[in-house]
């Protein structure tokens, strides 16, 4: 049975601080790897667009999608059903909700099977996304992507201290 195999991680210096992403799919003995860097934004934020970017660039849904993530708040957002009933919430106190609700469309179309791998403990794909995410991250501060949702919402928060 051929499988679509998507490796992921994110990280981030300071959390909040720069951040990255870096995924890697696989499929019938082909690699192909994806990364970007921001600014400012969080470790999870990076963990959960990792996974939303291996299932965007899919071109096919007639086969089985396996997701390898060191990211129990990922896995366990989706595997324990969190997600689904903070849909139903409308998000309502929860992080992250602009990349959640594009990660559900992405979820019903692949209905993608999970597994948690260990970080930094030699698995070979998930520490070739580790380094994508962190050599995302590292370039000069002029080449990061602007996570905007994440920042305007720091900048919301902060405004909302002096009201």
């Amino acid at each position: 049975m051929n499988i679509i195999k998507i490796y992921t991680d994110g990280a981030a210096s300071g959390n909040p601080g720069p951040g990255g992403f870096g995924t890697l799919l696989t499929f019938n003995g082909k690699k192909k790897e994806f990364s970007g860097g921001f600014r400012k934004t969080t470790n999870n934020r990076m963990e959960l667009l990792a996974v939303i970017v291996g299932l965007e660039v899919l071109k096919s849904d007639s086969y089985r999608v396996e997701v390898y993530s060191d990211s129990k708040y990922v896995i366990d957002a989706i595997e324990k059903g969190w997600v689904f009933s903070w849909q139903k919430k409308q998000f309502k106190g929860k992080k992250n909700k602009d990349l959640w609700l594009r990660y559900l469309p992405l979820h019903e179309k692949y209905q993608p099977k999970y597994f948690w791998v260990k970080g930094h403990s030699g698995h070979p794909e998930n520490e070739r996304c580790d380094f994508l995410a962190v050599q995302a991250y590292k370039q000069p501060i002029g080449m990061l992507a602007v996570d905007e949702f994440y920042e305007q919402q720091v900048e919301d928060n902060d405004m909302n201290m002096f009201n």
